[in-house]
């Protein structure tokens, strides 16, 4: 899950969290603050652009490291206006417009980093030894800046016209405005405080060896194998805390059906390899249940899409309409500011030359697969799939980020759904003209093209909530367009080098760069690995269809409970039900604690408030806003000090190469890392449980 994942794809936000856009009143969304005649600050300055374009490098190098741990990346708009808030206030003269434009530009950080969801599997399937600069690069920039170009024409549809709430971008408005001075300044305490706090837990528990990642253990009646675990990862219990209680008991019903129903079933039916119960467990979960939760997803996909059918197309068409009045050159000073987006016709002569490098981007991957004269064919048919469907994607995306927030944004489901295509329709295009490793190609292919479009959608996904915050402030759109083609640029050129060291440091389960590599540390890469499973199914003709099919069947009644649940005003959604089947059980469950953790502090604030007659609403905001600060804080400072790490074991040239115990220290390390672990959490709670007097005073 993102934020594109986050509850779902692969990228998980933390903004809609803060605050619910159908709060706040209607003049405070669409009535930008800005006073007539006032002097304007000025938005895009060198600093602001230097100070983005490092935030941006930090939270790529967390979302990438957090992202192939775990399958989930999460957003870095808040904590990045906090950060700049802190930064620009130390240096003087900053406004709400150049905060604003540098989370605008570092916000591309928690969403390019979604090209984790497919790219790893490039390497799982032995296609690539590692992560070539040109190419990753190429598919991330390429991919952005596709997704930033099909977000411009959308934006006066879905943003200004539609009438749309989008959470998430009303809420990192909330935060800007009240963010600054003295607050802005806490703010950023709160987040590095837990970073370093957080840091310091990951460098004993990843570095050292003195305390256990989790511990799990494996129970059997008779034949039928039941698994229990958690994680101690502080950085798991703060993406808990940013996607909420109704996506965690999503993921905890995924849990469930996993580890409660199908693996003891299964298992007892006699299915999986493994010399003891904990490896046929393993077994089955890898090689078939983890399936089902592909069908729920899918399923999921196909009815988000659906769903959104019309009122998608109604605001395509408005987009469309709008190139009948605007012009080929930048507004001028006649134009309303607030409409001046990058020009329609620059934005369709940017598309029409993207299509030039993405074909040699196609070109060059397939020229080694003995494609003769077919070759162009391939070539032509996969870029008109990517930018056709590519735009179809983003703007269902970019329709259902602005009704329900970019968590629900079926970013995982995309990805799945377009390498379930590719894998279907390649074959017919390639037949078996590809050479003896034809069958590799063929999947290989299915997910280069999957992670070009799912980067696509995830961009133009984010990008029209920076838009609507950026309206909001009363910021100038074709700015804040610039400074999103700089966050792709920054991030396309970051991306690469960062999957490449991680790799060749831990290694992804499945495909270890080195002999004598621990497996043990190995990334999962979850997402990357569940899809390239399907789509080698799909081209090999070996798929558990069975375990596909019965998750489409679940995956329709969640939908169905989905959308009972919906018109109640409660949360439960179904893809992440499917993600809860497939990611490790320690990742899950940890990530379930911090919900409820969320849940738990909320209710103590409110009860709280109605005791003292307080006002319930602005102190659970108030704290709120300050955990997810100290959730973001988790996050960057452990999957920071995991980068350093892969620095410390390349140089290295061995894992664990800070290790100060051996194996014999682990049982200690399981308690000492229990007790870390649960002092944690009892800080987290006692500082989310509460609000900052002075800050809930403003």
């Amino acid at each position: 899950m993102s934020r594109g994942t986050a509850g779902t794809g692969g990228t998980m936000d933390a903004a809609n969290q803060v605050t619910k856009a159908q709060d706040a009143p209607r003049a405070r969304q669409d009535a930008p603050r800005a006073r007539k005649g006032a002097p304007r600050a000025r938005e895009i300055t060198p600093r602001g652009i230097a100070l983005g374009a490092a935030i941006t490098v930090v939270f790529i190098a967390a979302n990438v490291y957090m992202g192939l741990k775990t399958g989930m990346t999460f957003s870095s708009s808040i904590p990045a206006a906090m950060i700049s808030m802190g930064c620009l206030r130390l240096l003087g003269g900053s406004s709400i417009l150049e905060n604003n434009i540098v989370q605008t530009q570092a916000s591309a950080a928690g969403t390019l980093c979604n090209v984790i969801l497919i790219l790893p599997g490039l390497v799982l399937i032995g296609h690539w030894h590692g992560f070539p600069f040109w190419q990753t690069s190429a598919v991330c920039a390429l991919g952005g800046l596709l997704g930033v170009a099909f977000s411009i024409p959308l934006r006066r549809a879905l943003v200004t016209r539609a009438g749309l709430p989008y959470p998430e971008g009303v809420a990192a408005a909330e935060v800007l405005r009240t963010g600054e001075g003295e607050a802005g300044a806490k703010g950023l305490r709160d987040l590095l405080g837990a970073a370093a706090g957080a840091g310091a837990i990951g460098l004993a528990t990843t570095g050292f060896r003195l305390l256990a990642e989790g511990m799990h253990g494996t129970l059997a009646a008779g034949s039928a194998v039941f698994r229990l675990g958690t994680g101690f990862s502080l950085a798991l219990v703060g993406v808990g805390y940013l996607v909420g209680i109704g996506a965690c008991l999503a993921l905890l019903t995924g849990v469930a059906i996993a580890w409660g129903v199908a693996v003891p079933l299964l298992t007892a039916l006699g299915q999986g390899e493994g010399a003891s119960p904990s490896e046929m467990a393993e077994a089955v979960w890898s090689g078939q249940v983890r399936l089902i939760g592909a069908g729920i997803i899918a399923v999921g996909g196909l009815w988000t899409v659906g769903s959104l059918a019309r009122p998608i197309l109604g605001s395509i068409a408005t987009a469309l309409a709008s190139v009948r009045t605007s012009g080929s050159r930048l507004p001028g000073p006649d134009h309303p500011r607030a409409e001046r987006d990058l020009p329609i016709t620059w934005v369709g002569a940017a598309v029409l030359a993207l299509t030039l490098p993405l074909a040699w981007l196609f070109a060059g991957f397939a020229s080694g697969a003995e494609l003769g004269g077919g070759l162009y064919g391939l070539v032509a048919a996969a870029t008109v799939f990517a930018v056709l469907f590519g735009f179809l994607m983003a703007a269902t995306c970019g329709y259902l980020a602005g009704l329900l927030g970019s968590s629900s944004s079926p970013i995982s489901g995309i990805g799945i759904l377009t390498a379930m295509a590719a894998a279907v329709l390649l074959p017919l295009l390639v037949g078996r003209s590809a050479g003896p490793e034809g069958d590799r190609f063929v999947i290989a292919m299915a997910l280069l093209v999957a992670a070009v479009i799912v980067t696509m959608a995830s961009i133009a996904n984010d990008n029209l909530q920076d838009l609507k915050t950026g309206q909001l402030v009363d910021a100038t759109p074709w700015r804040q367009q610039v400074v999103l083609l700089i966050g792709v640029a920054v991030g396309a050129a970051v991306i690469g080098p960062l999957l490449s060291l991680l790799y060749e440091a831990y290694g992804f389960v499945g495909a270890l760069p080195r002999e004598g590599m621990e497996a043990a540390n190995a990334m999962p890469a979850p997402q990357a690995a569940l899809t390239s499973q399907i789509a080698g199914g799909i081209v090999h003709g070996t798929l558990p269809w069975t375990m596909v099919l019965i998750g489409a069947g679940l995956g329709a009644v969640l939908v169905a409970v989905e959308a009972w649940l919906r018109r109640r005003d409660l949360t439960f959604p179904a893809l992440t039900v499917g993600i809860g089947m497939y990611l490790p059980l320690s990742v899950e469950m940890t990530i379930a604690v911090g919900g409820v953790l969320g849940w738990l502090a909320e209710r103590t604030i409110r009860a709280r408030a109605a005791a003292q007659g307080d006002d319930a609403g602005a102190a659970t905001e108030t704290a709120r806003r300050r955990g997810v600060l100290l959730a973001s804080g988790f996050l960057v400072g452990e999957s920071f000090v995991g980068v350093i790490l892969a620095v410390a074991d390349t140089l290295a040239g061995r894992s664990a190469s800070l290790a100060l115990v051996g194996p014999g220290f682990a049982p200690y390390a399981t308690w000492l890392g229990a007790a870390v672990f649960g002092c944690g959490l009892a800080v987290f709670y006692r500082l989310t449980a509460r609000a900052d007097p002075d800050e809930a005073a403003a």
